[in-house]
């Protein structure tokens, strides 16, 4: 079995998969790296939704994101999907399909497509070369590209965009509701928080992380972490609490499962807790709805 506390994965000496097992993770397409060999992933069908790859025309290049919408006239709340380091994996386009079985329409760019595809991967080493390749800026160009794809989509309601994301993702989410006024609510799930240590994080030494830009936040944010991170330790989350209540930023927070582990949502790992898993769910579409994001009944 994996167990995973890092906030960027895992590391080579943490996997322990059978060939089978690694065979069956590229085959139903969960990232390899941190597939867990009891792993009973949930599974959401495409019954009633159009889902599928999108290109999305970004600066340089169109980048795939996959979409899942229900298969009904008119727009939806619609909420932007930030992968972990792994990619658009098929955890990820089940996280999409989920929300559109509710009444959103969910997207999911591929931020990582320019060096790599990181879910076929089993050596640890490769995935940090594919991330460490993916700067700030190219995510935050990336992130305007797929505002203004929505903006031009008939079934998004431009007036009600919401983003969620997991690990690399969370901190995505913090960052593009301090950067971009589109969004009007974003959910983090143990996403990095503060400058890392010399040699602790994948990618560029100069770049913001969410503590520093927590003035500028346009959007309520609900901080999803966990007790037992090993990488993301509770001084770090009562740092950004902090920082929240200093920037008068009262109606975001940020709730801690205290016996979760990193990765606490992510049912295809070891580290999957369900009641924490389905709690934060809860919360998420919950902090959604207070913020005018709530669902469309289809």
């Amino acid at each position: 079995m994996v167990t995973l506390t890092r906030p960027e994965g895992t590391q080579p000496e943490d996997l322990n998969l059978s060939r089978r097992a690694l065979g069956a993770a590229v085959f139903a397409g969960y990232a390899v790296s941190a597939l867990s060999a009891k792993a009973e992933p949930i599974k959401t069908d495409a019954s009633g939704l159009v889902a599928g790859t999108v290109q999305v025309k970004a600066a340089d290049r169109d980048i795939p994101a996959y979409v899942a919408r229900p298969d009904v006239a008119g727009a939806f709340p619609t909420i932007v999907v930030v992968s972990e380091i792994f990619g658009v994996h098929e955890y990820i386009r089940d996280i999409c399909r989920r929300l559109a079985k509710l009444g959103y329409a969910a997207i999911a760019p591929d931020f990582f497509v320019r060096a790599g595809d990181p879910s076929t991967l089993t050596d640890f080493a490769a995935v940090r070369q594919i991330v460490s390749a993916t700067s700030d800026g190219q995510v935050k160009s990336d992130m305007a590209a797929t505002l203004a794809f929505l903006h031009a989509q008939p079934w998004a309601d431009h007036a009600k965009m919401g983003i969620t994301g997991f690990c690399w993702g969370g901190a995505v989410t913090w960052l593009s509701c301090e950067r971009f006024a589109d969004f009007k609510a974003g959910v983090a799930w143990y996403g990095r928080l503060r400058p890392p240590a010399p040699g602790e994080f994948m990618g560029e030494t100069e770049r913001q992380w969410p503590i520093q830009l927590v003035d500028q936040l346009k959007a309520p944010v609900l901080g999803l972490y966990a007790g037992k991170d090993a990488g993301i330790p509770l001084p770090d989350v009562e740092a950004m609490r902090a920082a929240l209540a200093a920037a008068g930023k009262t109606d975001s927070e940020i709730v801690v499962y205290p016996e979760a582990q990193h990765a606490f949502h992510a049912d295809y790992r070891a580290s999957y807790d369900a009641e924490a898993a389905a709690d934060g769910w809860k919360r998420m579409l919950a902090h959604f709805a207070r913020h005018g994001l709530a669902p469309r009944k289809v």
